[in-house]
Order: C-alpha cells, then sequence, then structure tokens
C-alpha cells in the first residue's frame, strides 16, 4: 500500500488511501441505504412528497432532506470519538430542536434540491467513513446522547449515519402505505 498526504480533511495524511475491510463495509452499507433512499423518493408523487409521516409531522421531501442535511454532523460526531474524545452536549431535547428548525426552514424543499444534497453529503459521508482505521473504530468514549455510555466510533456509524436513510426509508413507506 502507498501513503499519500491529502488537504482533504477525509483523509489521515501518512495513512494508506486504502480502506480497511470494516471502514469499507460501512461505507458501502451505507451507499446502499442512500441509494435505496434516493430510489424510492425520486419516484414519488408530488402529493407524497408533500404528504407527513405520521407521529413525526414532517413531510416526507423534508425528512428525506433531513437524512442529507445530518451526514456530515453525524460524521463529525464518530470523528470525535474516533479521537478519543465524548460527545458532550448532544442530547434528545438539542436533537428534536435542530430538526424542528430544519423542518420550518426546509418546509418547501424540492425533489430535486433534496435528493442532490443526499447523493453529495452520502458520498462524502461515504469517503469519510473509508478514511477511519480500524483503531480509530474501536476507540470509545462517553457519548451524551446516549446517557454518556462509552461508545465505539463504529458504534456510532452504525447507529446513526449509516443507520439513518434505512430508519426514515422504513418510516417513510409506513407513511405511505398508511
Amino acid at each position: 500500500m502507498t501513503s499519500v498526504v491529502s488537504e482533504d480533511p477525509a483523509v489521515t495524511p501518512g495513512r494508506s488511501t486504502a480502506p480497511g475491510q470494516r471502514a469499507e463495509a460501512l461505507a458501502v452499507r451505507l451507499e446502499d441505504g442512500a441509494r435505496a433512499l434516493a430510489a424510492f423518493a425520486s419516484a414519488l408523487t408530488d402529493a407524497e412528497w408533500q404528504a407527513r409521516v405520521p407521529k413525526d409531522g414532517r413531510k416526507i421531501g423534508v425528512v428525506v432532506h433531513h437524512v442529507a442535511t445530518m451526514y456530515p454532523l453525524e460524521i463529525q460526531l464518530a470523528r470525535t470519538l474516533a479521537g478519543g474524545k465524548p460527545v458532550a452536549g448532544v442530547t434528545w431535547d438539542v436533537v428534536n430542536e435542530m430538526n424542528a428548525g430544519h423542518a420550518k426552514a426546509n418546509d418547501g424543499v424540492t425533489k430535486r434540491v433534496a435528493l442532490d444534497l443526499l447523493r453529495r453529503n452520502s458520498a462524502a459521508a461515504a469517503a469519510a467513513i473509508r478514511a477511519f482505521s480500524d483503531e480509530e473504530l474501536d476507540r470509545a468514549a462517553t457519548v451524551s446522547l446516549n446517557a454518556d455510555a462509552p461508545l465505539t466510533c463504529q458504534f456510532m456509524l452504525e447507529d446513526h449515519a449509516v443507520r439513518h436513510s434505512y430508519h426514515h426509508l422504513a418510516r417513510i413507506r409506513g407513511a405511505l402505505q398508511s
């Protein structure tokens, strides 16, 4: 393997550009989920795009945009853990407030805008995941969102960035079947 120095913050200087098997598997799962969400959302009618997700209240289009918007933050949290630092100050109240603000600010988001952002941010998130070493994936620190439990970077990725599109796709499908 060759080492490269990069200006890209997703690539660690001096580290091989070839991802480890675990990082690659996580990145592929994220890409698969984002593609599935994008494929489903791209086929929605305008009325379906504007429909609200039961118990959530947000429009389906807003939820698709939300998934895309959250990838950079989810990667940032994973990088924090990869660096051995705790995730502090992130609570479900903060998440709910952020989600409500996003929904209000993006109420009229178009399908084209949301799907473009989903494609770009999921690709960037997958590239960032590929840059994690096995050691970084195994590193743990406390996470305020999870009652200050010590969690690994890999768990944070799996529970947030990787799972996010699958979670919301299932809820969107359920909303349209009701």
